[in-house]
């Protein structure tokens, strides 16, 4: 059974908004589409704002987590008619067989080591041609490539060995690449084309039709067939360094005080980036850029 101890250290709460955070937070909004008018398990739910989400999409969730002091306080603070919270392990939901639509499990593979258990369980309690929607770190970029040691995390998994746990289950799938970045967009105005936009906190998550923010207009304009332009986003973090070296490398540098404050403004992002969860993946917004076949 997942460690009790290990899923209440690491647990995310409302109380603090972070980079990981906004990771969390838009996952759960791709999932609350797909579990739209549907039956719902959000497993190892901890706080409980994430199935909460879920619920004003559902028609019905239920949330379990191994804590019974998280069941508590999500029952305590979520009260919706189609919304309930069970305690339970991941590899023993406490729900029947072929009773939900739609399993959601984030960041919960990698604190526990009963992997083939906890699939078994998910494909137990799921109905024909249900859905699984789940995230765990990649190994490579989470910990190998950073030197970084999660001493919460029992057993993190390469994308391969991940890979290959849910083709041993499913019969078709698709993977996802997430990551945090610092950079801009440029969108059409009418067609995003396959692209979505979310936003939203810990009591709500949307779906947009349009860029919300922007700050310039581009044209690209002829009396002939136009190029197709789809969405496009430039990563700044490596701008953002180069600019901090430049400035740390600039004489007298901190007699100004407007480089030194853009500086240290910079700074800051590049720390938060740096240390979340999605700069160690090292991927690119929760979207399938990489579209992997189905098997």
């Amino acid at each position: 059974m997942p460690n009790k101890q290990v899923a209440e250290l690491e647990r995310l709460t409302t109380e603090a908004f972070t980079m990981s955070s906004v990771e969390h937070l838009h996952r759960y909004a791709i999932a609350a589409d797909i579990c739209r008018g549907k039956d719902a398990l959000d497993i190892a739910s901890g706080e409980g704002y994430g199935s909460n989400l879920l619920a004003k999409a559902a028609r019905s969730v239920v949330g379990v987590d191994i804590s019974s002091e998280a069941i508590e306080h999500a029952n305590a603070k979520y009260a919706r008619a189609n919304l309930a919270f069970r305690q339970g392990a991941a590899d023993a939901i406490p729900l029947d067989d072929s009773s939900i639509d739609v399993v959601v499990s984030f960041e919960t593979l990698e604190h526990h080591d009963k992997h083939e258990d906890m699939l078994a369980e998910i494909k137990r309690i799921l109905r024909p041609n249900g859905h699984l929607i789940i995230s765990t770190p990649d190994r490579l970029f989470y910990s190998d490539l950073t030197g970084y040691s999660n001493v919460y995390h029992v057993k993190e998994l390469y994308l391969d060995e991940f890979r290959a746990l849910i083709q041993r289950f499913f019969a078709n799938y698709r993977l996802l690449f997430q990551g945090m970045s610092y950079g801009t967009f440029v969108v059409s105005e009418r067609d995003w084309g396959p692209f979505s936009y979310y936003r939203g906190d810990y009591h709500s998550c949307e779906l947009v039709p349009y860029l919300p923010k922007h700050d310039y207009n581009i044209a690209i304009a002829s009396d002939g067939d136009l190029p197709e332009i789809g969405v496009s986003f430039f990563d700044g973090n490596q701008a953002l360094r180069d600019y901090k070296r430049q400035m740390e490398d600039t004489l007298e540098w901190e007699s100004i005080p407007n480089l030194q404050n853009r500086l240290r403004a910079q700074e800051e992002v590049i720390h938060d980036l740096e240390q979340s969860i999605s700069y160690r993946l090292g991927r690119l917004l929760t979207w399938p850029f990489r579209q992997w076949p189905h098997r």
